[in-house]
Parts: C-alpha cells; sequence; structure tokens
C-alpha cells in the first residue's frame, strides 16, 4: 500500500509530447505526490503503452493522462483496476475514430515525412494553444522543440495507436477510484462539452474547466492544472485512508 501522504502519481504524456508537457507543473506537485512523467515515443498501440506503464510504475498508483495518454490510462484501468488509486483525464476523450480522422491524422504523417518535424509544429501545434501565438513565443519555442524531439517514424507509429484505439467509454463507467475530467476554454479538438458528457457517465467525477487554455492545458496554465491535480490527490489520499481503515 502506498503512502496517502505521497502517492505515486504517473504522468503520461500525449501524442507527440514529452516530459517538457509537464515540466512546470511537476515541481507544484512534489509536496502532494511523488510524480513520474512517461511518454511513449515509437509505440504503434494503446495496449502497448499501457503495458509498458504497468511493467514500470509500483505496485499502486495515481495515474493522469493527457490527451493520448488519457486514452492509455483508461487501458491501464481495464487492465489493472486494483493498482490505480485515482484516475485523471485531462483535454482527452472517449469516443471511438471517426470518419475523418484517417484522412485529417494522414496529412499531418506525409508533413512529417516529406517536409520534417518543424514543418509539422509549423502546422500542428497553432490550432492546439489557446490563442494565436507568434513564432518566437517562449511557450510555442518549447513546445515546438518537443515536437522536434520526435521522429516521422514515432509520430506515424502513435497515429496508427489513436486510429487504432480501444473501446474506452465502458471502462469509464467502470471507474471506482477519485476521477478528475479536466478541459480548457480554447480546447477545440477536446472540448468542455465533451469532457462534460463524460462526467455523465461519471457523476461522482470532478471537472474542471481551465481559462486562457487550450487542447495544451498543462503547458500553457500550468498553476491552474496543478491545482486540479492537488485537489484531486487529496481524494485520493482521503479514499485510500477510508479503505485501509476498513
Amino acid at each position: 500500500m502506498p503512502s496517502t501522504s505521497r502517492p505515486p502519481l504517473l504522468l503520461l504524456s500525449g501524442l507527440l509530447c514529452d516530459e517538457e508537457m509537464w515540466a512546470d507543473v511537476i515541481p507544484m506537485l512534489d509536496s502532494a505526490c511523488t510524480p513520474m512523467a512517461m511518454c511513449f515515443p515509437g509505440y504503434s498501440s494503446i495496449e502497448s503503452m499501457a503495458e509498458r506503464v504497468l511493467a514500470e510504475a509500483p505496485t499502486q498508483f495515481a495515474l493522469a493522462g493527457h490527451s493520448m495518454g488519457g486514452r492509455v490510462a483508461l487501458e491501464v484501468y481495464r487492465r489493472a483496476p486494483a493498482r490505480v488509486t485515482g484516475l485523471a483525464l485531462l483535454n482527452t476523450g472517449i469516443h471511438p475514430t471517426r470518419s475523418h480522422e484517417a484522412a485529417s491524422r494522414g496529412r499531418l504523417v506525409e508533413i512529417a515525412r516529406t517536409k520534417g518535424m518543424h514543418a509539422l509544429a509549423e502546422e500542428w501545434l497553432p490550432p492546439m494553444l489557446f490563442d494565436n501565438k507568434l513564432p518566437d513565443d517562449p511557450l510555442l519555442v518549447r513546445l515546438t522543440h518537443m515536437v522536434e524531439r520526435n521522429t516521422s517514424e514515432s509520430f506515424a507509429a502513435q497515429i496508427q495507436a489513436l486510429l487504432n484505439r480501444p473501446e474506452a467509454d465502458g471502462v469509464l463507467t467502470q471507474v471506482q477510484v477519485p476521477l478528475l475530467l479536466l478541459s480548457a476554454t480554447g480546447d477545440t479538438w477536446s472540448p468542455p462539452a465533451q469532457h462534460a458528457a463524460m462526467r455523465d457517465l461519471c457523476p461522482a467525477a470532478a471537472l474542471v474547466i481551465v481559462a486562457g487554455a487550450g487542447h495544451m492545458s498543462p503547458a500553457e496554465q500550468p498553476a491552474i492544472v496543478a491545482a486540479a491535480l492537488r485537489s484531486w490527490l487529496q481524494c485520493v489520499s482521503v479514499a485510500l485512508t477510508g479503505a485501509a481503515g476498513q
């Protein structure tokens, strides 16, 4: 049984994302948990990503997933619910693959393959952020470097994973641990209404909508995201204490 004062927290990164997505959040969580960020370069299925998490995770852990990482988090919970003490899903969704996805995602893969990862970042990142940022904006520069640390082959593999993602809504309805759902006012990819619909499946879940952020809310508004995670981790600790006393 992990410590209820500083529970292990795995932070699962999304498409083309690495530890940079959590870099400003982690220092604000140190007193509440033992955080560890994970990313999935080159992985071509959500299932294999989940297996990696379970292979590297402690016996029990809280789990937060951003974007694609939310899909991975749900798959981890499907496979090992007894090991997960709390679940946070940030800027993500549970819907199946949509008819337009193969073409729209395939176009981005083609940009990465033919023009390079910098060109992909120029195309992909701006719509993910809250407002139009100039090319020299510090956040956009940071996230561009993050994208450039990937290869086109790794990007294509992750896109394959998303296009073949497993069913997730049935998993969400089975969650029995403290659940946080987080979106942002400017997230057009995983909007607040999408998370509200997810909360309808789990009425006990906490729903947080971050102002002044888009799809990359942990990097755009780290203080607000960290505060939401700390509040959720308090619920995780209370639930663990209650379970220990039974």
